[in-house]
């Protein structure tokens, strides 16, 4: 089932997840579903808070830029109670977007290099390493289990700059070719 995506202004965006516990009710049929939404959206990672649940759930799927990334041919995960335990490397600038920000793309740093703990879909625990675009869009969608976006990430003028278009989304005044749930002030 496709869910609406919540963007901008939406409190759930802001609020820290919660660990869930391995009996949550439906999670199979969630991870399901936020794999559906996100496909749909054209999107390569999905987080929980984006679908409205303040909850520890991220689905990732890297297959659809294996061309250009032929290590993630066939990448595609469920990440439950993730957390960043540590960022190292080097930081560097890449372009990003957001499914809860529609239209907006902005450079952005990130450390090339994270240690991670997570529970898969089978709920084994993983505690490892991950570099290079895998990282970058770990620490993008694992943001949202912490109640941040990436433009939390941007200059001061560069956020100035996008003010009308955040105000905009705070009136729900959103365009984009998937569904969503804005606020209406």
């Amino acid at each position: 089932m496709i869910l609406p995506i919540y963007v901008y202004g939406q409190p759930v965006l802001r609020k820290v997840a919660e660990d869930i516990t391995p009996d949550y009710p439906g999670l199979k049929d969630l991870i399901t579903n936020m794999f559906e939404t996100m496909d749909h959206a054209d999107g390569v990672g999905l987080a929980a808070p984006q679908v409205g649940l303040p909850i520890r759930v991220v689905v990732i799927n890297l297959d659809v830029i294996s061309d250009d990334y032929p290590e993630y041919k066939g990448f595609r995960k469920a990440y439950i109670n993730a957390h960043i335990l540590e960022r190292e490397g080097e930081v560097e600038n890449m372009e990003e977007g957001c499914l809860s920000l529609p239209g907006i793309h902005e450079s952005v740093k990130r450390y090339n290099r994270i240690h991670v703990k997570y529970l898969d879909e089978s709920l084994q625990e993983h505690d490892e390493w991950v570099e290079g675009f895998l990282a970058r869009v770990m620490q993008h969608e694992f943001d949202h289990l912490e109640g941040n976006l990436f433009i939390d990430h941007l200059s001061p003028l560069r956020k100035q700059m996008l003010r009308a278009k955040l105000n905009a989304m705070l009136k729900g005044k959103v365009r984009c070719s998937y569904k969503v749930k804005a606020v209406k002030l």
